[in-house]
């Protein structure tokens, strides 16, 4: 997979792999997601990030206000790497996962 993108530069690849996250947003070198679900599927949401951010040796800040999750994933003060962006599209699947009937 390496070689679709050894003519290109790393930040066109992770800005590309980007806009396919849809909710999440870039503020620099962050990248951030606000979801609105409730307490229990919260609780469930930040088990499954735990594991694969460990998996990753990555730490995303999460956040509860009200009935609101924010998720914070990159440390901004250095470039965003691809294991967090791959840690995006992880809690996008651990996202559906949870809110799913």
């Amino acid at each position: 997979m390496r070689a679709l993108f050894s003519g290109r530069s790393k930040h066109d690849y992770l800005s590309d792999a980007l806009t396919l996250l849809t909710g999440w947003i870039r503020e620099g070198e962050q990248i951030h997601r606000t979801l609105t679900i409730d307490d229990t599927q919260h609780a469930a949401l930040t088990e499954r990030v735990k594991v694969v951010a460990d998996a990753l040796h990555l730490r995303p800040e999460i956040s509860r206000r009200a009935d609101q999750t924010q998720i914070r994933v990159g440390h901004g003060n250095a470039p965003l790497s691809e294991g967090e962006v791959l840690l995006a599209a992880r809690i996008e699947d651990a996202y559906r996962a949870v809110t799913q009937p």
